[in-house]
């Protein structure tokens, strides 16, 4: 019995002494970023660039009677010109339009059926963007990261935000950040390094039935690319009719965001 107590208080012993030891080599755990920092970075960096284009694969939950939800999937080609020029082609499900902003008017066009609709619009982007959405109840998807009001867009109605953790998005590094709202979760994986680009997006509508998201990612990014001036002009092709503008044409983010022909170098 004597021996047991022995051996036990020398392995106890050996325990005690190796924990201090242990946890001195220990690596410190760093503290983790700050999401809003993070975010200020990326707008920041986008609002510094005064050309840019990417493109987007973007998956869209619908919500049907009984709570059944079918994904829809559309591609998106933007291109931005500072102070004033957008274009954004989507073809995919359920769309295959094309808008246009100009720094005179917003023109929305639809080649499958031939029509398109003109409005005069704000001689820069963040007005046009506004008279879009307020005006024609028009918010087409992600043109908000042309917005020089963008981290205000993001932070409005923001409850909580969480860093959580290192990622990666089709092979490249970023940092995956969550904010909560009353209405949606917003996650966002941003590029390290020295191009803080956004790379994924996901909105997930937590109050609506089944939870619907939209997920866009974003890949091909250019932040100086050649852009011609006649890329940000409609001019109506032979036998298009002008319509009235009708809200809603373009597919919208439920919150603030072909490869058609490539238009853009």
């Amino acid at each position: 019995m004597r021996s047991s107590h022995i051996v036990g208080s020398a392995l106890g012993s050996l325990i005690l002494l190796s924990g201090p030891a242990l946890a001195a080599v220990a690596p410190q755990k760093e503290m983790p970023p700050e999401p809003d920092k993070l975010v200020q970075r990326m707008c920041d960096y986008l609002k510094s660039l005064n050309r840019f284009s990417y493109r987007a694969e973007v998956s869209d939950d619908r919500v049907y009677a009984g709570g059944e939800k079918i994904q829809y999937a559309f591609e998106l080609e933007t291109f931005v010109e500072r102070p004033n020029q957008i274009r954004v082609n989507a073809e995919g499900d359920r769309v295959n339009q094309q808008f246009f902003y100009d720094g005179k008017t917003l023109t929305l066009y639809n080649p499958a059926d031939q029509v398109y609709a003109t409005v005069e619009a704000p001689p820069e982007i963040e007005e046009a963007l506004e008279k879009a959405d307020h005006d024609l109840k028009l918010r087409v998807a992600l043109t908000d990261l042309a917005s020089p009001k963008l981290c205000e867009h993001l932070a409005k109605g923001q409850r909580h935000a969480f860093y959580v953790g290192p990622s990666r998005v089709r092979g490249v590094p970023t940092d995956h950040l969550a904010f909560d709202r009353n209405d949606i979760q917003f996650q966002l994986w941003i590029e390290t390094g020295h191009q803080p680009l956004p790379r994924k997006i996901v909105i997930t509508q937590k109050n609506l039935l089944a939870s619907p998201q939209w997920i866009a990612i974003l890949q091909d990014w250019k932040v100086s690319p050649s852009l011609k001036p006649e890329l940000f002009s409609f001019k109506a092709p032979p036998g298009a009719q002008k319509i009235k503008f009708a809200p809603a044409l373009l597919p919208v983010a439920p919150a603030p965001v072909v490869p058609p022909t490539k238009t853009g170098g």
